[in-house]
């Protein structure tokens, strides 16, 4: 209750357009969304709030969409009271439109969606605030040998620390089956049509869903930056970065659950040539590619697109899988470790974690740097 509290104290603040913040207003709205066949029912559609700064700096804005089980809270602020990367990246001159997936937070939950699940404390701990402290188990998905580095969490990562206690009262239901992969894709296509070209930033679940929007709208999509992206293609992580197995397909399309346009066409997924190349590396997991001739995603391939990292996440295991398979495919992708950018100690809420505002801060020197494929700079 007290992080839902502060989350709503730091909106109205938000509201306030305080001078100080670097604000000039704040904005809600909703995008997609559709009656059901008697009208009396709206589903599909997303909460959105918009930042607009007081000194724009930069023409195409940014959009911000959580992780599983994940709100807009992630980027307002942090667990220990810190300013979120909303707010970073205002001052740096970006609007920003931050989007509840359908179905999450302010979207609201339908029934017509489906199951729902909610993520307990131990899962929370294990995967994301203190993994360091889980011992590798033969099997189980946690304890991955880059666990050990993790030092940024703000806090102990348990129950009844403070910041651990904030975070978990931010967790919400979400959708549990297949469903969100569509109408996070439509409800972000629903948004660009509104606002014109902007760059989308995803993280975690969210991150197919960006390649999801991309796929519909390549041509208002500048760039996608995917904050550790649910991966690998195909199949989900083998323990301990994952509960996945290589023989089990999760992703059809290579990297989503729903239609990528490949060239030359596909009639069914199930056309795609892949082949299992192994790691001996014991920190990486090994990768699907395509087999053959590489097929090229064709709407994907406009666009140019960062991936990240954390030094301490599951995610470090596998990631390179994603941005290997993008590569293959003709996607101009940077697959970028944080420790490269001399950010170290990150598990896979980075966006909480206390060198928060220094990851924001390259993400923006990033995208003032980035081109796309046909020469132009992706921001405007």
């Amino acid at each position: 209750m007290k992080r839902l509290l502060v989350a709503a104290a730091g909106v109205l603040a938000l509201l306030g357009g305080c001078a100080s913040n670097g604000l000039e207003r704040v904005d809600v709205s909703f995008a997609g969304g559709a009656y059901n066949a008697d009208q009396s029912r709206m589903t599909g559609q997303a909460h959105v709030l918009k930042l607009t700064p007081r000194r724009a700096r930069h023409a195409t804005p940014l959009i911000l969409i959580p992780g599983q089980g994940q709100t807009i809270a992630n980027f307002l602020g942090t667990p220990d009271g810190r300013e979120g990367w909303a707010m970073d990246f205002v001052r740096q001159g970006f609007t920003v439109y931050l989007m509840d997936q359908p179905g999450r937070g302010a979207s609201g939950y339908d029934a017509a969606y489906g199951p729902s699940d909610r993520q307990g404390p131990l899962v929370l701990e294990q995967r994301f605030t203190a993994p360091e402290a889980f011992d590798p188990t033969p099997g189980a998905a946690y304890g991955w040998p880059q666990a050990r580095r993790h030092t940024q969490w703000p806090g102990t990562g348990k129950p009844g620390d403070p910041a651990f206690d904030q975070f978990f009262a931010s967790q919400v239901e979400y959708a549990s089956g297949s469903v969100s992969a569509v109408l996070v894709s439509e409800a972000g296509a629903a948004l660009l049509d509104r606002i014109g070209p902007a760059v989308v930033i995803t993280h975690s679940q969210s991150g197919p869903f960006g390649w999801g929007i991309g796929e519909l709208r390549p041509d208002l999509v500048r760039a996608i930056v995917a904050v550790e992206p649910s991966g690998p293609p195909f199949a989900s992580a083998p323990p301990p970065w994952g509960d996945g197995s290589p023989d089990r397909v999760m992703r059809p399309w290579g990297l989503t659950t729903t239609p990528l346009t490949y060239e030359p066409a596909l009639s069914s997924p199930d056309d795609l040539a892949k082949v299992w190349t192994p790691s001996d590396d014991p920190e990486l997991t090994g990768c699907w590619s395509q087999g053959g001739t590489p097929r090229r995603l064709a709407h994907l391939a406009k666009l140019p697109i960062l991936i990240l990292v954390g030094e301490a996440s599951y995610h470090a295991g596998y990631d390179h899988c994603t941005a290997r398979y993008l590569a293959q495919a003709g996607v101009p992708t940077e697959f970028v470790r944080l420790p490269e950018w001399g950010l170290n100690g990150n598990g896979h809420m980075v966006m909480l974690e206390r060198n928060s505002a220094a990851i924001s801060a390259r993400i923006g020197d990033w995208l003032s740097h980035a081109r796309r494929p046909d020469g132009a700079a992706v921001l405007q």
